[in-house]
């Protein structure tokens, strides 16, 4: 045995949602290899002391952009379409490969402090974004968000998709499916059914996941009814996007009929209630979801417009904002909150057999937190704890396969002094140098 967790309190997150007091839990060989209220007669290399500490399943970011750490808290204050097309896509337009594994990198290092193992994340330039969660540790399922604005289309020269599957050849599957390569379309508004028709057929034919943003906002649901008559669901039904593993983000305005669809497809409706409430697309109602058959995971969106990577946050919000939506102070409760940011997101991610639950043979993808802390005292109720008092700040270790990659402040893969130089040296002279001062350099390096 690797590591031995002892007298510690283990939330397994199992069917049964067992909480255990002074129990033990054991690693070997990344897998989790030993549960009990008593110690294992196997002696550890190492014995980790849990008292005062709360063990968990690592959280899952089903949705979110990396990258885009480098543009937190650029151009706040706007609605969803304002803030994406006159302030991100400019910017966004100017990343290479350097800034975005610098700020990718940023972004992993904050999603490993507030305690997330796993992220789904929808970008481009993502063999950078590869290399950084390859050297990080982390898990994730990556897809190149595609966008398609004229009728003229050749998947097979089509620079995106050609991206796209040069990721695949390169990193699906690396390290043991550590890293999973998903298909992409990045929305019904950005696109057209040339793009739906083809990524579907792709993600359907190789076995792939696939990523979107479904239904965000009022102004893309409702365009879309009036110029096809149909919601953006069973338009990209239609068009058979959703023969593959979907992993549909946001889902705000999805009506009663979309949501039997959906859950006829098997569709996860990834939840991002903070990046929702901030860019105030509306509040999406995931118990209708819940009770219409489909799966619900959690996410952060970017950190562009949320403005952070803290899964807590979500879950949180996620039960508030439900008990909103219903006038009923008993819906959505905290169990089921948290589920949507273990076990469903695991089954979201495709990854239900190895990590999201605390089980003997699964990955040992696991986060320690402190419960000595003032706002966690006394406790009641350690579900309820884990959604409406703790946040990510309180996790003090993130581990992945029984390796750990976050503790007291540390990161043992992540060099982020490094990081801090590059994000200010390179990256955000990059993506910020005004376009007068970047007029000035182009004519002088011509």
């Amino acid at each position: 045995m690797d590591t031995l967790f002892s007298n510690v309190t283990l939330v397994t997150m199992d069917e049964a949602m067992h909480v255990y007091y002074a129990a033990f839990l054991g690693v070997t060989d990344g897998k989790i290899s030993y549960i009990g209220k008593t110690a294992p007669q196997e002696k550890p290399k190492q014995i980790i002391n849990g008292e005062g500490m709360v063990l968990m399943p690592g959280l899952i970011n089903c949705h979110t952009h990396l990258p885009m750490s480098l543009l937190r808290g650029y151009g706040d204050g706007h609605d969803l379409h304002t803030w994406l097309f006159d302030y991100i896509f400019p910017r966004e337009a100017r990343l290479d490969d350097r800034a975005v594994k610098a700020a990718t990198l940023l972004s992993i290092a904050e999603c490993l402090r507030f305690g997330v193992t796993s992220v789904s994340d929808m970008y481009d330039h993502c063999g950078a974004i590869a290399e950084a969660v390859a050297e990080s540790g982390i898990k994730a399922n990556l897809s190149r968000g595609i966008t398609l604005w004229t009728e003229e289309f050749d998947p097979e020269t089509y620079p995106a998709c050609v991206e796209l599957r040069e990721l695949r050849e390169k990193w699906d599957g690396y390290d043991g499916s550590r890293i999973k390569v998903e298909a992409s379309i990045h929305a019904e508004y950005t696109s057209n059914y040339h793009l739906w028709e083809a990524m579907g057929e792709y993600a359907c034919n190789e076995g792939l996941g696939l990523q979107i943003h479904l239904s965000e906002t009022k102004k893309e649901h409702e365009e879309c009814k009036e110029k096809y008559g149909l919601t953006p669901a069973q338009l990209l039904d239609c068009h058979h996007v959703f023969a593959a593993r979907t992993q549909a983000a946001h889902c705000v305005w999805l009506e009663p009929e979309d949501m039997a669809l959906l859950a006829k497809r098997k569709v996860t409706a990834v939840h991002c209630p903070v990046s929702n409430l901030k860019l105030a697309s509306g509040e999406a109602d995931v118990v209708a979801m819940v009770k219409a058959g489909m799966n619900v995971a959690l996410g952060t969106d970017g950190a562009s417009s949320n403005n952070n990577l803290d899964l807590f946050e979500e879950i949180k919000a996620a039960s508030l904002m439900a008990k909103n939506v219903h006038a009923d102070a008993q819906t959505l409760p905290a169990q089921a909150a948290l589920m949507m940011a273990t076990v469903c997101g695991a089954r979201a991610q495709g990854r239900e057999k190895e990590c999201g639950m605390l089980k003997e043979g699964m990955d040992a993808d696991l986060i320690l937190l402190d419960f000595t802390q003032p706002h966690l005292m006394p406790c009641h109720d350690v579900l309820s704890h884990l959604c409406y008092a703790a946040s990510g700040h309180d996790v003090v270790m993130t581990m992945v396969r029984g390796r750990i990659l976050y503790a007291a402040g540390k990161y043992p893969t992540i060099d982020l002094d490094a990081v801090v130089r590059e994000l200010a040296e390179h990256a955000m002279p990059k993506v910020f140098l005004d376009d007068a001062a970047r007029q000035t350099e182009d004519s002088i390096s011509r």
